[in-house]
């Protein structure tokens, strides 16, 4: 497993003895975290989400915790201010909604290798803060806690004492997953690295470890960023790319995708795929030498598109990406209910069409003014329905009764639905 992270570039740091503890060919189990601050998981997820993946595929058993119980306190890590704390039926029900898409990329089966989604919430919520403070407080100083990074970079903006005390509920978590399930190992992203090590260092005093023993391990991804330094994960709009399709269309996740820079495709390609080395390479090659064909851009959409929503529902975004940049007008109704769905559009009264392109087109907010359809229109730049609108004042007739397709300029095509 650690070569297969090593070559795909996503290993940052492992601990003394996982190496080893891994060639003895044993079955290991190693959990990740989720936070169910919402109701679904983002791209930003898919790093730990492939992490566990791999374990499986290694041999390995993945055990996902949902941090029930820690999501009402939060998680200072990688974060430059306090979040709003949600209540426990939020939280319960967020739970069940990770559940559902982590079973999109993990095998739940019964058995010795299944995957197993745990809520912290189920141990921490019975403890008491005595026990609590005796069992973990005492095996950590205040000037261990302040020289973890994720403590550092809010010491000077304020960092709450419910924040701080989040380092100890997780290395918590690890003692207690180590103890009853017998979890060896613990993965997260570089800025986990902080909690990790010292769930690691609770393990080690509370089992009576000596200081050259290695009862669990701790393994860290590197932090994926944008071209620009920003976190990956946003759209261009900053908003997140969610995996449910409610809140990001399955559209609008491939175009995600699909719109890879080119200096990103070959590392997301290595992070998001479980195609191999060569094919990667290949990819690249072909990128190299025919970079308008977005060939790697494309392979990645679909295989992540694939693996996250179902092939079914790929072939669609598919199918809706490209009859949405064709050259060519969009006459059947089947695709433009698609596309309407799947990228929105606007909607029209059938009564105000007879005011003419110019006035219905500012009123349904495809343009902001009608001076401004009137502009476009004069400029040659306008086609509805497959047609060039040169008068202001055209009438359009919907396709079968119901649909307009405007098209602005060479990029821009909107979609009208009929009202009602």
């Amino acid at each position: 497993m650690l070569d297969e992270l090593e070559w795909r570039g996503i290993l940052h740091a492992t601990t003394p003895g996982l190496a080893s503890r891994l060639a003895s060919g044993g079955p290991i189990a190693g959990y990740n975290g989720f936070d169910p601050s919402a109701d679904s998981l983002h791209v930003g997820h898919l790093v730990p989400m492939f992490g566990l993946l791999r374990l499986q595929r290694h041999g390995g058993r993945p055990v996902a915790l949902v941090g029930g119980g820690t999501g009402m306190i939060g998680d200072p890590s990688g974060r430059s201010s306090e979040r709003n704390l949600l209540d426990r039926e939020t939280l319960e029900a967020n739970a069940v909604a990770l559940r559902a898409q982590l079973e999109r990329f993990l095998d739940f089966s019964p058995g010795a290798g299944g995957a197993v989604m745990v809520n912290n919430l189920d141990w921490l919520a019975p403890l008491s803060l005595i026990d609590f403070l005796r069992g973990t407080g005492k095996h950590f100083t205040i000037p261990y806690m302040l020289a973890k990074d994720s403590v550092q970079v809010r010491l000077d903006r304020g960092l709450s004492f419910t924040e701080f005390s989040y380092m100890l509920l997780q290395s918590y978590d690890f003692a207690h997953l180590h103890r009853e399930m017998g979890v060896e190992l613990q993965m997260g992203g570089a800025d986990q690295w902080g909690n990790i090590t010292a769930g690691l260092e609770l393990i080690r005093r509370t089992t009576g470890a000596g200081d050259d023993a290695h009862p669990a391990h701790g393994l860290a991804y590197k932090l994926l960023l944008s071209p620009s330094g920003t976190k990956f994960g946003k759209s261009e709009t900053g908003d997140s790319v969610w995996l449910d399709p409610r809140r990001t269309t399955p559209y609008a996740f491939y175009q995600y995708w699909l719109n890879t820079d080119d200096r990103d495709v070959g590392t997301y390609l290595r992070w998001f795929t479980e195609l191999g080395r060569e094919d990667i390479e290949a990819l690249e090659a072909e990128a190299a030498a025919r970079p308008e064909a977005r060939a790697a851009q494309r392979a990645l959409a679909r295989d992540i598109t694939t693996r996250t929503h179902g092939e079914a529902v790929a072939t669609e975004a598919i199918r809706d990406s490209e009859a949405m940049f064709a050259g060519g007008s969009i006459e059947d109704p089947s695709v433009l209910r698609s596309l309407f769905e799947s990228t929105g559009g606007f909607t029209f009264d059938p009564s105000t069409l007879a005011a003419g392109a110019a006035a219905f087109l500012a009123d349904a907010g495809v343009f902001a003014s009608r001076g401004e359809a009137r502009r476009a229109i004069a400029g040659g730049g306008v086609t509805i329905n497959g047609e060039r609108v040169s008068d202001p004042a055209f009438v359009p007739h919907p396709i079968a009764g119901e649909w307009l397709e405007v098209r602005i300029g060479k990029r821009r095509r909107e979609i009208g639905r009929r009202a009602g």
